[in-house]
């Protein structure tokens, strides 16, 4: 397992009758951008039933604001559940209000294993963006977090990368060169991400990388 990994306290779980011991698929529900939405959290909880893990890929408060109150309507989900730090919220603050989340595990620069596939995630809004509110970092900064990311994972980002998932109402693409460096290089098995609002549902790839901008509706995706 290389630096940067979190171990899950789930045993890795074997394909049932595969050949030569594969382990079975993971089905996740994926989402992002939820923003204080209490409604679709509740929703989300209701279909994380008939998932094996839960990504959410940052941004549950609105500029700081109703975080707390997003992770508690949250954290009646008990399975396996990993999220990044949106723009709208820091890392220590979403650490702090996921505290007496069991389930929940807050990967910034880290990952961590379920059921023998492995996860990593950046949050944050990369590159920086206009806001001095936002929670944010330099194509740089995210670089370098990224280095430990494990090849043919699963990578939870909160910010698209360059080019894919990420145009704007006025055609603007406005990832990250980084995310897109680490994906190229890494080739993870998927990446998905939000933080473009207009990009919500938008589908990519790069090489064998689909890219998926997930929005607060939430994707069924199994890996």
């Amino acid at each position: 397992m290389c630096a940067g990994l979190i171990p899950n306290e789930a045993s890795p779980k074997l394909r049932n009758g595969a050949p030569g011991g594969r382990l079975r698929a993971v089905k996740l529900l994926a989402f992002s951008d939820l923003h204080r939405d209490l409604d679709q959290a509740a929703e989300l909880v209701q279909r994380s039933s008939g998932a094996d893990a839960v990504i959410g890929a940052g941004d549950f408060a609105s500029i700081h604001e109703g975080l707390e109150e997003a992770i508690k309507a949250l954290s009646r989900i008990d399975v396996p559940t990993l999220v990044v730090p949106g723009n709208n919220e820091t890392e220590d603050a979403l650490r702090a209000a996921c505290e007496g989340w069991e389930a929940a595990t807050v990967l910034h620069g880290q990952g961590t294993e379920i059921d023998g596939t492995q996860f990593y995630g950046l949050g944050a809004g990369v590159p920086i963006t206009p806001w001095d509110w936002s929670f944010d970092l330099d194509d740089q900064q995210a670089a370098e977090r990224l280095a430990d990311c494990p090849e043919d994972a699963v990578l939870v980002v909160h910010s698209p990368p360059k080019g894919h998932c990420d145009q704007s109402s006025a055609g603007d693409h406005l990832g990250s060169e980084a995310i897109l460096e680490a994906i190229q290089t890494k080739r993870p098995r998927l990446a998905v991400c939000g933080h473009i609002h207009e990009a919500w549902g938008a589908e990519s790839e790069v090489g064998p990388t689909k890219v998926i901008n997930l929005g607060p509706s939430g994707r069924l995706i199994e890996v």
